[in-house]
């Protein structure tokens, strides 16, 4: 038996206070809040969800904020950097919009890729990157239009305490070796975004669970049976896999591989407009039917936010 994920379903991060995260990943980078919901195993904690207009997998990038929180340090057994695609031609535009909001970034050059990297305001390393590969996202805010509009994840630097292994898993789970550029190996899925995971094979030092840190790097299943197939492909390759998780808009499962990275693997169904319509997407707070009896004490509890222009 052999399985093929079709790239990255989503990111989660951890991060400080809730509005700032929204006015930077809404007002700054002008992605679409599509779900404002909670953290299913910790209620009093926002989880907000930021995509493509329609909150595709590949798009979607995930937050628990916690305000006041201690930091994070960013290292081994994390993704280190979160990679977007955008347009081709459109880097001046983010060079520019950065700049006008005095968010400092560097130009590198990877695999022959030029990329504009920045942190986002709790730390956590971002970049973006040119590709011609990817559906437009016709989501507009706070003047970021679709001819320059962030598409979706380009991909993820991995920063694993053991490359070796880490590379054999991605192999495992279907995704192919095309490249090697000094410090890092290269591996794309099928999908047409969220398909390039860049290994780094030297430590970045330990890494520490906090603020401005990856919490776990999600992959696509097609479906729940396609997911179960991957829960039984993945015990047997000798990694202790979860049960299903019900994580209302996907269902989950978790497991930790040996270069201490969290692993998820996600549904790509039902998606995030069953409990909204496409066009209400993010903006009235979401609860499980397990948590609607609370929702009361909860909104008092978390912290008001909304989404503005930047």
């Amino acid at each position: 038996m052999s399985k093929k994920t079709a790239g990255i379903h989503h990111i989660t991060a951890i991060v400080g206070h809730p509005q700032e995260n929204v006015d930077f990943y809404a007002g700054v980078l002008g992605l679409r809040l599509v779900k404002k919901t909670i953290n299913f195993d910790d209620p009093g904690t926002y989880h907000l969800y930021f995509g493509d207009e329609g909150g595709k997998p590949g798009t979607i990038i995930t937050f628990f904020p916690w305000a006041n929180a201690y930091q994070g340090v960013i290292g081994d057994g994390q993704v280190g950097i979160t990679s977007y695609a955008v347009p081709i031609g459109a880097l001046p535009y983010w060079e520019d919009r950065l700049t006008k909001r005095n968010i400092a970034f560097e130009k590198n050059i990877r695999f022959g890729e030029e990329v504009l990297s920045f942190d986002d305001p709790h730390g956590l390393h971002l970049e973006l990157v040119e590709r011609e590969a990817g559906k437009q996202n016709d989501w507009t805010f706070s003047g970021v239009t679709p001819e320059v509009a962030i598409k979706g994840f380009g991909g993820a630097v991995l920063y694993s305490s053991n490359p070796a292994k880490t590379g054999e898993l991605l192999e495992i789970m279907g995704l192919e070796k095309i490249a090697d550029d000094g410090n890092y190996t290269r591996y794309q899925s099928s999908a047409d975004i969220g398909n390039i995971v860049d290994l780094k094979l030297t430590s970045s030092g330990k890494g520490r669970m906090g603020v401005g840190t990856v919490h776990h790097i999600a992959w696509r299943a097609a479906d729940d049976e396609d997911q179960l197939d991957w829960k039984k492909y993945i015990e047997g390759n000798g990694y202790g896999v979860t049960p299903v998780q019900d994580r209302n808009y996907f269902n989950a499962i978790y497991f930790r591989e040996y270069g201490e990275l969290l692993f998820e693997i996600a549904t790509d169904p039902p998606g995030f407009a069953h409990d909204e319509t496409l066009q209400t997407m993010g903006t009235d707070l979401k609860l499980p039917e397990q948590y609607e009896k609370y929702r009361g004490q909860l909104e008092r509890r978390l912290i008001p936010i909304e989404v503005r222009e930047i």
